[in-house]
């Protein structure tokens, strides 16, 4: 399409470029009004003893939350009419809540009083800074330091450092509610020498004649459900580490890794069925390859190769864990697992 017929813009005519002029004018700068604390010392120092007081409350109310977590029974409850909630938690949060409120509009009331507050204006320049501007930028830190007041100004400076000196100390006292550090809990399971392997649904002791080849089943160890009358919240700690799968495999097919070559019982292997990703469930299981498949995030092992990872961002196999037959011919465990099973955590690596 040809250009010929456009219009040409009164700029460009001649192939000379001309100023266009703005549509709006500049309006500049508004002339400078003082504040009342710019011209009245007594003023100014009625701002900063606002300000220290905000900042001295908010110091007093965050320390007043470490006491209200030591303080206040854990089951005590406000009420407010048809509302009511655990004291200690409100009473925790309208103390920190109400501190950092306070050290921000303490800040804001400073800036706004006391801080200089001459508008200026700058054009617009190249984002690299030359060595020039850089000694120039320095300056003006250090003017702009000077003139917030921030070291002339004692009081606000000595109460804005306690009051966030302070804010960090709820996070340390809060740290107790982690409960005590794991220790070993993490390496182990209930798992031990002769304890039989159950199914996990029916509970039933499972003997090597239960299953056939290509068949996997979950599976728990015996001493898990008398837990679960005694205490559910330790069932259900240790059934999330207990957990495994046995799997029936041709002998002919398995590449036992070394060291290992008495772990199973005619081809019937059993693994943790706790992926080592990020602690996942798994057991879709396909036979021809027997490959059994993570399904949050896809990681494939390989259970007739040690459970080797063979797709997916899991780094490391599934536990296997050694299996006998007792007296009474039921699959037990010849030890517990020989690592900690599910995912990394930081002493592991």
């Amino acid at each position: 399409m040809s250009n010929d017929n456009l219009p040409v813009k009164p700029e460009e005519e001649h192939g000379t470029a001309l100023e266009v002029a703005e549509p709006i004018p500049d309006p500049g700068l508004e002339p400078h009004e003082p504040r009342i604390t710019d011209i009245d010392p007594k003023a100014a120092d009625r701002v900063e003893r606002q300000v220290s007081a905000m900042f001295g409350l908010a110091t007093v109310l965050v320390l007043g939350a470490c006491v209200a977590y030591f303080a206040i029974p854990r089951d005590s409850e406000l009420v407010f009419g048809p509302l009511s909630g655990n004291a200690n938690n409100m009473v925790m949060g309208l103390c920190i809540g109400l501190a950092l409120f306070l050290i921000g509009a303490g800040a804001i009331q400073w800036a706004k009083k006391l801080m200089v507050d001459e508008e200026i204006s700058e054009d617009r320049h190249a984002a690299h800074s030359s060595p020039e501007q850089i000694a120039e930028i320095t300056e003006a830190f250090k003017q702009g330091t000077a003139e917030s007041g921030f070291g002339r100004r004692k009081m606000i400076r000595n109460s804005l450092i306690g009051a966030l000196g302070v804010l960090g100390l709820p996070a340390i006292v809060f740290l107790r509610d982690l409960g005590p550090l794991p220790g070993r809990a993490l390496y182990n399971t209930i798992w031990a020498k002769g304890i039989r392997v159950v199914n996990d649904v029916t509970d039933r002791p499972i003997k090597p004649s239960d299953l056939i080849v290509g068949q996997l089943v979950n599976a728990a160890p015996a001493n898990l459900a008398p837990l679960q009358e005694e205490n559910a919240t330790e069932y259900q700690n240790a059934k999330a580490k207990a957990a495994v799968i046995v799997v029936r495999i041709k002998p002919s097919e398995i590449r036992t890794k070394p060291g290992r070559e008495n772990w199973g019982v005619d081809g019937i292997l059993c693994y943790s069925k706790i992926c080592t990703h990020v602690g996942c469930p798994i057991s879709l299981y396909e036979q021809t390859t027997h490959h059994v498949l993570c399904p949050c995030h896809q990681s494939t092992f390989d259970l007739s190769d040690s459970a080797k990872v063979v797709f997916g961002p899991a780094a490391r196999p599934l536990p296997q864990l050694p299996l006998a037959v007792d007296s009474e011919g039921y699959l037990v465990a010849q030890s517990g697992f020989q690592e900690p099973v599910g995912p990394s955590f930081f002493e592991r690596g």
